[in-house]
């Protein structure tokens, strides 16, 4: 005895598609925050590094401004 057997396509319903795609934007806002995040960490830690100690033959300077110069003679710098 034959039977007639129907197969139900399997394709999402449309709530699902709704869920998928608003699930798809915050992961990508969540993404760009981090990205932003990274970058700010990171600018950050640049501006923390500070050169202590630095000698140089020859220094060339087109623009400087100080606030607060201080000269400390250490000796005979004849060169």
């Amino acid at each position: 005895m034959a039977r007639d057997v129907t197969v139900r396509g399997q394709a999402l319903p449309h709530a699902a598609i709704g869920a998928l795609a608003v699930g798809t934007a915050f992961g990508a806002l969540a993404v760009g925050a981090l990205a932003v995040g990274a970058l700010a960490i990171g600018r950050l830690a640049v501006g923390r590094l500070t050169i202590r100690k630095a000698r140089f033959k020859v220094l060339e300077v087109d623009e400087l401004t100080v606030r607060r110069l201080q000269i400390v003679k250490r000796g005979d710098l004849s060169s």
